[in-house]
């Protein structure tokens, strides 16, 4: 299995993806993404720490303002941009998911790239049916309003088995709704999580959107849950295993 581009080139300036750029973690700890079929690592990188957690935070809350108050119309845009953008590169996502979980390039192929880019042009659509509901229930004169909002930075944690189509189901849903994210994949399987978010940078999503921080759960996913600026957890895993 080969492909156009070389994965330890692709992150040579590191593993972390924080408002807009490729950094290196701070932890001090390495970690190798081994292929499961081969048992060859196809990248050594630094961890996140607690640092590079409070960095990506900071981006996704300074980018808040500007993301949550776009029209539904103008989100709505730029994701199917974003959908476009991660079917121009189906190839290299189906070979980096194969990669990194030693799953076999028709199934990349097939079912993990295909489903994302169907989840990208989902969400952009429902980005403009953002509903309320109305009703003068409580009083004749008076009518009750439940409007929905953007709420801020969403911390998510994401497992190692389907990397590709968690990272979609963790950030589409909460960007497409104003929200910015900072996503922790699992160390084992962080490439096309790094990719995914690279790729919504090319589409024009703002910069500090959608964050990637690549650490492991003691240090990065702790710090990320229990951050006084993250509003929201969304959790994929299990216990210790």
């Amino acid at each position: 299995m080969s492909n156009g581009f070389q994965v330890q080139d692709r992150f040579a300036e590191g593993a972390q993806y924080i408002g807009g750029k490729l950094l290196p973690g701070t932890s001090g700890h390495h970690h190798e993404v081994v292929n499961p079929a081969t048992g060859r690592c196809v990248l050594r990188y630094e961890l996140a720490g607690a640092d590079d957690v409070d960095a990506a935070v900071a981006a996704a809350r300074a980018a808040f303002p500007g993301w949550s108050g776009a029209t539904p119309g103008e989100r709505s845009e730029a994701m199917h941009r974003f959908a476009a953008v991660l079917a121009e590169q189906a190839d290299d996502f189906a070979y980096a998911e194969s990669l990194q979980c030693g799953k076999p390039i028709k199934l990349s192929t097939e079912f993990d790239v295909p489903g994302t880019v169907d989840n990208a042009a989902f969400f952009a659509g429902a980005a403009r049916h953002l509903e309320g509901k109305a009703a003068a229930e409580y009083d004749g004169d008076h009518t009750s309003y439940v409007r929905r909002e953007a709420i801020g930075v969403v911390g998510s944690i994401a497992p190692w088995n389907y990397p590709l189509q968690m990272a979609a189901w963790k950030v589409l849903p909460a960007v497409a709704a104003g929200n910015t994210i900072v996503l922790k994949p699992a160390e084992l399987t962080p490439l096309t999580s790094l990719m995914f978010a690279q790729a919504a940078t090319e589409a024009g999503i703002p910069d500090g959107v959608i964050n990637i921080v690549t650490g492991a759960g003691k240090e990065a996913g702790e710090h990320l849950v229990g951050h006084p600026d993250v509003v929201m957890t969304s959790f994929t895993g299990s216990t210790a295993v």
